[in-house]
């Protein structure tokens, strides 16, 4: 039976799994968006292009490098706790 403790315990620990598999793209993000943002101040050049391009380039290449880590956290999720949830275990 789901009490609303174990219910809580399990979606507190799905929203860390959320925060922690998203903070390497969210980091890159915002490190690249404030040093697009500092030139763009710096030399006056007020392109629309050039704030989502090297954003875009730099989320891609994190997420392909951290995609391991991202399915492994997730899958371990999934297999400590809401499969045996699902199973009865």
């Amino acid at each position: 039976m789901l009490t609303e403790a174990i219910f809580f315990d399990t979606l507190r620990q799905g929203l860390w799994v959320a925060v922690i598999t998203s903070v390497p793209i969210l980091a890159v993000a915002l490190i690249a968006g404030v040093t697009v943002g500092l030139f763009q101040a710096l030399t006056s050049i007020q392109e629309m292009t050039l704030t989502f391009v090297p954003k875009l380039a730099a989320i891609v290449i994190v997420f392909w490098m951290s995609m391991g880590f991202m399915t492994q956290t997730l899958v371990s999720f999934f297999q400590d706790r809401i499969i045996p949830m699902i199973t009865g275990g």
